[in-house]
């Protein structure tokens, strides 16, 4: 994957590019990540590239023709891909409060993108008809507001950056992080907790489960804190889910000779047919 950002403030980008996740994505190779100075591309030997905006009112407004210029001669770079030369090949974003909310779908299919430009805006925003002139994909981090677009552009492409195959230690990292679990239906799950050692701090203690070394018992013990952290923290998440309301499980049927033999670090209320998020067919420990 190439990544292009144009910013008038490129030396923002020296630290992050070259700090964790990104550092590593880059020297694999699993993506490069080119910053271009919106300056460079001015018409005046001051390096203006803002200017008044009609009407009156405060603030500057970046004009329109450092942009769009800056924008072509970076989409005339690398143009080995398929056509990039024409810009088809090049997913051109906005960092803009009025834009999309920022969420993992989003994330994801930008992961998939052979190449992407990020255009930072600065001071009021950016002249309208560079905006109309080159349809970026608008995309925002939520309500509010920042002082340019550099720091939402440090966010997506550390995001897409780690799902990027092999940047990250282990495969299924990004996989079973918060928003990348889904529910049988579809819906997203938060994660669940995580523990190190030492097994006991402060009088508090790691679950006996994580101890247990019972692999299966861990991932359904796992599934089922994802499912009631989200309901807990983020129901909007299951808001369209059947599993926001569960309805009870039946108790689990095991003959008496196992139930004086059975471990207590099995969880309530699910036979062992029973499942959670990772294609299991019903919830348990709401």
């Amino acid at each position: 994957m190439r990544i292009d950002v144009l910013t008038i403030f490129p030396d923002l980008f020296k630290g992050f590019l070259s700090t964790s996740i990104p550092a590593n994505a880059i020297e694999q190779g699993a993506l490069s990540c080119h910053v271009h100075d919106i300056r460079a591309y001015a018409a005046n030997k001051h390096r203006k590239v803002d200017d008044r905006p009609f009407g009156g009112g405060p603030g500057m407004v970046m004009m329109c023709q450092p942009i769009f210029d800056a924008v072509k001669a970076a989409e005339s770079q690398d143009v080995s891909s398929d056509d990039s030369a024409a810009g088809g090949g090049v997913v051109r974003v906005l960092l803009s409060p009025q834009g999309e909310r920022l969420a993992q779908p989003r994330v994801e299919w930008l992961a998939r993108q052979q190449r992407l430009l990020f255009l930072c805006g600065h001071y009021e925003g950016i002249d309208e008809r560079v905006i109309e002139e080159l349809k970026p994909l608008e995309i925002s981090l939520g309500d509010y507001v920042l002082s340019g677009g550099e720091l939402g552009a440090m966010v997506i492409i550390d995001a897409v950056a780690r799902l990027q195959p092999g940047v990250l230690g282990h495969e299924e990292s990004a996989a079973e992080d918060s928003f990348s679990v889904r529910t049988p239906d579809g819906a997203h799950l938060l994660d669940c907790p995580h523990y190190t050692r030492p097994r006991e701090w402060n009088g508090r203690e790691v679950p006996e489960v994580l101890l247990s070394g019972d692999h299966a018992e861990v991932a359904r013990w796992r599934d089922e804190q994802r499912l009631a952290r989200t309901r807990a923290r983020r129901p909007d998440l299951l808001a369209d889910s059947p599993l926001a309301n569960p309805q009870p499980l039946p108790a689990p049927k095991r003959n008496k000779r196992a139930e004086h033999v059975a471990r207590p670090t099995r969880s309530n209320g699910s036979p062992d047919g029973d499942a959670g998020p990772h294609g299991q067919t019903a919830p348990e420990g709401a």
